[in-house]
């Protein structure tokens, strides 16, 4: 995993390396755990409601914040969308067998403009 491109770090030059994993849980779940450096980042768990065929995304990183994502996935395009009353965000990445590439987008006015937060890349060794 490389995470590039953040406003946040020292210079956008500034990449930062790391490991994802996937795994099912069962048959009806999808877990992702990602850490920077060593780090633990992200852990995601997605998920399917029958009644609707809504994709939904459970967040949770060690600051400790746990969020929830509304999902889509169509062709090659994985998007994730928060829309809270603290802030707003999105992922969207284009995903093929051994690579998802995406960026991490915010927006502090519901969604009326955004600024990205990063980009990443996800490979396989």
């Amino acid at each position: 995993m490389t995470l590039t491109n953040a406003w946040f770090l020292e210079s956008l030059d500034v990449q930062q390396h790391g490991r994802a994993s996937a795994r099912w849980l069962g048959d009806a779940f999808i877990e992702l755990e990602a850490n920077l450096e060593g780090e633990p980042l992200w852990h995601f768990v997605f998920g399917r409601s029958d009644a609707n065929g809504e994709l939904v995304a459970l967040y949770h990183d060690p600051r400790p914040t746990s969020r929830v994502f509304h999902a889509t996935f169509a062709g090659d395009t994985l998007t994730l969308l928060r829309q809270d009353p603290d802030f707003h965000q999105r992922f969207t990445a284009t995903v093929t067998p051994a690579r998802i590439e995406g960026h991490w987008d915010a927006s502090d006015d519901a969604g009326a403009s955004w600024r990205k937060d990063f980009d990443v890349i996800l490979e396989r060794p």
